[in-house]
């Protein structure tokens, strides 16, 4: 049977591996030229004209991401050479923060949180407690709360050195939403994974795992490799080529690019929310139920995140990731993370320097943006920093708020959606998306 996936990110990507796996001729429209989505690599120069590859965004895996890594692996990607593990640990440039000791690093989840959490520096025993206790009655609750709760509302009891120093900076980079507005069931899913779950792939839990490569190369390119030697003469990828008719024909469905119309058995939709809606409710017509799932997801509420990439010519951080404090004067300290990216790609001359700093629900216009993160970066670091390149990705993730109704996988009969947005117990990550490419290519199968 021939199915169409349309749109090449990471959930597309997956779906079309999974799809190719369970027998189906498939073919992957991509409007762009670049694989990845909204995980994707980019290029640009430095001051001295020197070519580099960056990420339109800096991206972290968890070891706890079992779908994720187990489809790195299918299609032949060598996952200790292409990411960083480090244990559970947010550092900040003066030492403090939540650091896993050497001597607990081997140690299953949760046990390794617990060692974390006991040495946290600066913390006290009350504060440490705190959380063990918070901790611990989320697991026996089964990490269940009201739908309508915050992450706010959920951690409440906790001392504010914990919500400052751990939870409100662990919620805005899952969620990309503060605490206050932040849904807690959601919070308490990745929470439960990465806490109190099992490792995939020989990773902790709750290791956090850095990218040596581009987001391109992690998976994208990898899975049309896998594609292309495995199922080549029933797979193919067709960039920059945009879809921009639907319509139903018989059981399946017929797709217009500019090139013509094909027609398909099954339809798996693998844009962001917003082209989806654009694109699905255009063609609507009279089908009620299409038109039902493009208005869910046109309800969507979206928030931004910034990547503000610096030179500071010479400089290796403390860790290749660091937390930045938070200051009174909010406005002044906008990024909560930065990353060291010539120790994540020590074989690459031109990363030497080069630092990431992550805006998570981001504001504002971009220059001003980036002129508050490096001032902020020279402050905390110590560091004089040039400006290489800021990117404002405006629709990153949609905004996780409690109670959120999202839209489900299936559109209508022999149409899929897969997206980070999709229904399921995960924020918009990337395992959100590699899981709803699996599934909706599953639900395509099921159909046959």
């Amino acid at each position: 049977m021939k199915l169409a996936v349309v749109g090449a990110g990471w959930a597309g990507m997956a779906a079309a591996v999974e799809a190719a796996f369970l027998g189906f001729d498939v073919t992957v429209f991509e409007a762009t030229r670049m694989l990845g989505g909204r995980a994707r690599a980019l290029t640009t120069v430095t001051p001295d004209g020197t070519p580099i590859t960056l990420d339109n965004g800096q991206h972290i895996l968890i070891g706890a991401y079992s779908d994720t890594l187990a489809l790195m692996q299918r299609v032949g990607m060598n996952l200790p050479q292409v990411l960083m593990a480090l244990p559970l640990s947010l550092p900040y440039p003066d030492g403090g923060g939540l650091q896993t000791p050497a001597w607990a690093m081997r140690w299953p989840a949760p046990l390794d949180a617990l060692a974390a959490i006991g040495t946290a520096r600066g913390w006290t025993w009350g504060e440490r407690m705190a959380l063990v206790r918070a901790s611990l009655g989320w697991r026996l609750a089964g990490f269940r709360c009201a739908a309508t709760l915050t992450v706010e509302g959920l951690c409440e009891p906790l001392p504010d050195r914990v919500m400052q120093e751990l939870i409100e900076p662990l919620c805005v980079s899952a969620l990309n939403i503060p605490a206050s507005d932040a849904s807690a069931q959601v919070f308490l899913c990745v929470m439960r994974d990465a806490l109190f779950g099992r490792g995939a792939a020989g990773f902790s839990a709750s290791s956090l795992l850095l990218p040596r490569t581009d987001l391109t190369r992690l998976f994208p390119q990898a899975a049309a490799n896998w594609l292309d030697s495995r199922h080549g003469a029933h797979a193919r990828l067709r960039t920059g080529t945009r879809v921009t008719r639907l319509q139903t024909s018989g059981t399946g469905w017929r797709l217009g690019t500019d090139a013509g119309e094909e027609a398909f058995d099954r339809v798996i939709w693998a844009t962001p929310a917003s082209v989806a809606a654009q694109t699905l409710l255009a063609h609507a017509d009279d089908n009620e139920a299409l038109a039902h799932w493009a208005l869910s997801a046109h309800a969507l509420r979206f928030t931004a995140i910034t990547t503000v990439y610096a030179l500071a010519p010479g400089a290796r951080l403390p860790a290749p990731m660091l937390a930045l404090r938070a200051e009174p004067d909010a406005h002044a300290a906008p990024a909560q993370f930065v990353f060291d990216r010539g120790q994540l790609s020590p074989h690459d001359p031109a990363a030497s320097g080069v630092l990431a700093f992550v805006v998570s629900a981001s504001g504002g216009e971009r220059d001003d943006l980036q002129a508050r993160v490096l001032q902020q970066g020279q402050r905390q670091l110590g560091l004089a920093l040039q400006p290489l390149l800021s990117v404002v990705e405006k629709r990153a993730t949609f905004a996780c708020t409690p109670g959120l109704e999202r839209p489900g996988a299936v559109v209508a009969p022999g149409l899929y959606a897969a997206g980070d947005y999709v229904q399921g117990p995960y924020p918009a990550t990337l395992e959100a998306a590699v899981r709803s490419g699996l599934a909706a290519a599953r639900l395509a199968a099921q159909e046959r």
